[in-house]
């Protein structure tokens, strides 16, 4: 059984000899890198822009290893896991799993293909792809708005005894206000890349509607709402308290999430960072209900609710720390409790600027950004091989490449960016790819050997840098 909790790890490699100037045995000394893509015949999707596009950024890329693992990186979500439909189906479907688990989580579906939207305009192959995409996901959410994860059919799932709602067609059911948001911010920036308004459909608009109820309901003001989540299991996190409808909060505007985007339990259920993403994405529905759907009655129902999570935000969200001062708690529950700590998974406290949640400038990120990136933040690991943030999901001091790569993309600094870089070239443990996560101290110790979206996160990262810092790549990392 594969999980998102299982660790593959290669025999420990001594990294002694780092602290006097010599290379750890992780890292890749070679003049010659071979691709790690899978062969031509057996990818199971090839884009002409995607192509294009390594082949120039690939070729102002000084550092032979970091132009190895842009191109093996990059297209590894078109490689190997999407499966694509546009023949026998009424309209594009496209079915993308996560990589070593076959099922499609409405979170990673949406990041897996995010960094191939810019090409869309010059490839209508890729712009069905993810037309696709949208299809399926507006589906899903009609089958069942609280499940994170689905099969590709009605197969069932090894998580079908968790005391749930389930349904053949769900591989997992963890309520997590960031999988109705990613899906928005998935449509919403096609239609604006493409000009194409066909994908919001009847479908897709019934979908939508079933976002806002969703969101409106676990505001919780009057009940728990329908959903409930238990799971017999030894891992404290896998599972929600309080007959499976998480710790009590008191109902002040904010979004009740059962869930992390980690799939991890939250402690108090108003999660910040995805109650940032539910405000921009509400206000992205809303603009494409008013001016696609010409229905405005909605569009003001997601402004109205958008309205009201901000200023619940700007009210409870924010703690002072005795050393950074005023900054972003990670979850709140409305009497006044606060968590102050960041996981690796986006959204996050990091993220935010990213997702078009907070400006990256604003002194009150720049704030919470200090304390995250410290050993203030429980989940902040330093070790001999790089620094980064990890969480609870794979345990104590193993840092996730993808806090790395949200590290520099919200960064203005250059130098910062290298660094982050530098980390993320010497941590691979020699297989061209991003891991889950790995050892602070030993990258060869790591989990989850196929993981798509932060391979594709990474090539997003090293295309920003080529845009807007191209000197970073014409130096040895």
């Amino acid at each position: 059984m594969i999980t998102r909790r299982n660790f593959i790890k290669l025999n420990g490699i001594t990294t002694a000899g780092i602290g006097i100037g010599l290379k750890p045995s992780w890292f890749v000394d070679s003049n010659q890198f071979e691709s790690k893509r899978v062969k031509p015949d057996v990818r199971r999707f090839t884009s002409s822009a995607v192509e294009d596009k390594i082949v120039k950024v690939k070729a102002d890329i000084t550092d032979p290893e970091l132009a190895w693992l842009f191109e093996n990186c990059y297209p590894n979500t078109l490689d190997t896991t999407v499966k694509f439909n546009n023949k026998d189906v009424a309209k594009p479907d496209t079915f993308v799993i996560t990589g070593d688990i076959d099922a499609m989580w409405l979170r990673d579906s949406s990041a897996q293909v995010w960094p191939y939207l810019p090409l869309i305009k010059n490839d209508p192959q890729l712009r069905q792809l993810i037309l696709g995409v949208t299809n399926r996901q507006a589906k899903c959410i009609l089958i069942d708005p609280y499940a994170n994860a689905f099969n590709e059919k009605a197969t069932g799932s090894e998580w079908d005894s968790d005391s749930t709602d389930m349904k053949p067609e769900l591989h997992e059911r963890k309520w997590e206000v960031d999988s109705l948001c990613y899906p928005i911010r998935l449509a919403y920036n096609y239609w604006k890349i493409s000009g194409d308004t066909g994908f919001f459909d009847k479908q897709w608009q019934q979908a939508g509607k079933l976002i806002l109820a969703t969101f409106r309901t676990q505001q919780r003001k009057k009940w728990h709402g329908p959903y409930h989540f238990q799971r017999k299991t030894e891992v404290a996190s896998d599972t929600a308290p309080n007959g499976g409808y998480g710790n009590p909060i008191k109902p002040v505007g904010l979004i009740c999430s059962v869930f992390r985007p980690s799939d991890d339990a939250t402690i108090y259920p108003f999660l910040v960072p995805s109650n940032y993403f539910a405000v921009i994405s509400l206000r992205q529905m809303a603009e494409m209900f008013e001016q696609i759907g010409r229905d405005h009655a909605t569009g003001t129902a997601c402004r109205t609710l958008a309205l009201e999570v901000e200023t619940a935000l700007h009210k409870y969200a924010v703690g002072h720390h005795p050393i950074y001062g005023n900054i972003l708690a990670y979850e709140v529950d409305g009497y006044g409790n606060q968590l102050f700590m960041d996981d690796a998974n986006v959204p996050s406290l990091l993220a935010l600027p990213y997702l078009g949640a907070m400006n990256v400038n604003d002194p009150l990120y720049q704030n919470t950004r200090k304390f995250v990136l410290s050993n203030a933040n429980p989940y902040f690991f330093r070790g001999r091989a790089a620094e980064g943030i990890g969480g609870p999901h794979v345990g104590l001091g193993y840092i996730w490449p993808m806090s790395i790569i949200i590290r520099a993309l919200t960064s203005t600094n250059p130098t910062e960016i290298t660094t982050c870089l530098r980390w993320l070239k010497h941590t691979h443990a020699g297989t061209g790819f991003m891991h889950e996560s790995f050892n602070k101290d030993n990258p060869t110790d790591f989990t989850r050997k196929w993981f798509a979206w932060a391979n594709t996160l990474f090539g997003e990262l090293i295309i920003k840098t080529h845009q807007y810092h191209p000197e970073i790549l014409k130096t040895t990392i």
